[in-house]
């Protein structure tokens, strides 16, 4: 029967022609590109949880629990101010119009606006009409942007933990994801400014990486350093947890990047190749400078040269050779390496390294973009790298206009939102509550039991 129904004269050919032909439904969605898709926001989901680990084992054990938090918060803030205004704001146009078949995009240069509130007109079985995916259902690409959304405040947390009341960060995050993010968003991917000026950003190289980091120094700087610090050690207390958190990271960064192809294709594959091997590299980049010049090679430090690769390679990822993706990856781990090294000497309390890796690895990303970046790989470059153009700084001049017009939005708002919760709440647990630790102060909870956290408290004290 089956060998029949293949070469039946009816069967058959409609088989045939399903082969030939890609799988589109009446509304032109376009069912691989739609599970890649669907999958990719599920990895992308999952480094939340993965960078909740990967703080949560670099801190102490009495603040672990408030750690992961400030990572898991986001899911319950951003998971719905998204929906009823966030993806408005980042991406709603003031209007489209078609005219034989010519779409034409009016849009405001800087942010949305509300008319897709609680994704009015946002469907769930047609593309967006706007062009962001045409093959891929409207609401997909919604739930896609929203996981971006929510790991990128989390990223911020990792400078301020150990000090900040739980209740100020609350109205931190929920702030800065209704006035930071979604005007870099709409910026660079929304038809904005920073896209109109040609500045490319393949998966959030300027929207998310250094927006945060930036956005961490700042934020870092205005509450102030632990008390405790630099005059008592704050080793990690757990870090296979860190190891764990690196490895979800890496993981969902497939979908971070991969995914932003928006879908099952050749371009898809570029940046999935690109990540992987950026961030072999900057393992490898973080492991050798720790065994040169400090003797002995840590997991901590490939970890976070692990972690580096995939920053710096995140704008570029679906632009670049696998050749170029590698010395991205090399050179960002080296950058940030050094910064962290900078960081510790001035006795900043950055407490977890944000602006150095994220930050830095954000900015060095972002303007490696403007030399490696090839048409041939992917035409949506617009123009090519200085290398490939033997020599035209025109796109990297782009990149680093972007990097400037970033650094400025994050910085300014985060000062904005941080003076003036400070003026209606105190930011800073009291000193009583930071010695003893912010997790049975703030959750009333703690997260091991207490002749675990015994051994764990006398670890740290001895480390």
């Amino acid at each position: 029967m089956a060998l029949w129904v293949l070469s039946g004269p009816l069967m058959g050919d409609a088989l045939a022609d399903a082969i030939k032909s890609p799988a589109m439904d009446v509304n032109g969605i376009n069912t691989g590109d739609t599970a890649w898709v669907l999958v990719s926001s599920a990895l992308v989901l999952l480094m939340t949880p993965g960078l909740a680990f990967f703080y949560g084992g670099l801190v102490r054990s009495r603040n672990v629990l408030n750690t992961m938090m400030m990572s898991l918060v986001l899911m319950a803030v951003v998971g719905v101010t998204w929906i009823l205004w966030g993806y408005s704001l980042a991406f709603s146009p003031d209007s489209v119009t078609t005219v034989k078949d010519v779409v034409t995009v009016n849009t405001n240069q800087f942010i949305g606006n509300l008319n897709w509130f609680g994704l009015n007109g946002v469907a769930f079985d047609k593309p967006d009409g706007v062009g962001y995916a045409p093959t891929i259902p409207h609401q997909l690409y919604m739930v896609y942007q929203m996981m971006f959304a929510i790991i990128t405040p989390a990223l911020i947390s990792g400078a301020i933990v150990e000090r900040m009341s739980f209740k100020a960060y609350f109205w931190f995050i929920l702030i800065w994801s209704t006035v930071v993010y979604p005007p870099l968003a709409h910026m660079v991917w929304g038809k904005g400014y920073l896209g109109s000026l040609g500045a490319i950003d393949f998966a959030g190289g300027t929207v998310v990486h250094i927006s945060s980091g930036v956005s961490a120094v700042v934020a870092a700087w205005m509450i102030g350093s632990r008390r405790t610090y630099p005059n008592q050690p704050a080793a990690p207390h757990n870090v296979p947890y860190v190891l764990l958190g690196i490895g979800l990271l890496f993981f969902g960064w497939f979908g971070f990047n991969g995914g932003s192809a928006l879908g099952a294709n050749g371009i898809a594959v570029v940046a999935f190749v690109a990540t992987a091997v950026a961030s072999c590299a900057g393992g490898l980049m973080w492991m050798i400078l720790e065994w040169v010049l400090r003797a002995k090679p840590t997991a901590v430090g490939i970890a976070s040269g692990f972690l580096a690769g995939l920053v710096g390679i995140t704008p570029a990822a679906g632009y670049v050779t696998p050749l170029s993706a590698i010395l991205i990856g090399l050179i960002t781990s080296t950058c940030c390496f050094f910064a962290v090294s900078i960081r510790a000497k001035l006795q900043f309390d950055d407490s977890l390294d944000t602006f150095p890796v994220h930050g830095v690895g954000g900015t060095v990303g972002a303007l490696l973009t403007g030399v490696f970046a090839e048409k041939a790989v992917n035409s949506g470059a617009g123009m090519d790298g200085l290398i490939a153009s033997k020599g035209d700084p025109t796109l990297l001049g782009k990149q680093i206009a972007a990097t400037l017009i970033t650094y400025a939005v994050a910085a300014i708002g985060t000062f904005v939102i941080i003076k003036v919760l400070s003026l209606v709440m105190d930011l800073r647990v009291k000193p009583e509550a930071e010695y003893q630790g912010l997790d049975i102060n703030e959750h009333g909870e703690e997260g091991y039991g207490e002749e675990f956290a015994a051994g764990l408290s006398l670890a740290e004290k001895e480390g």
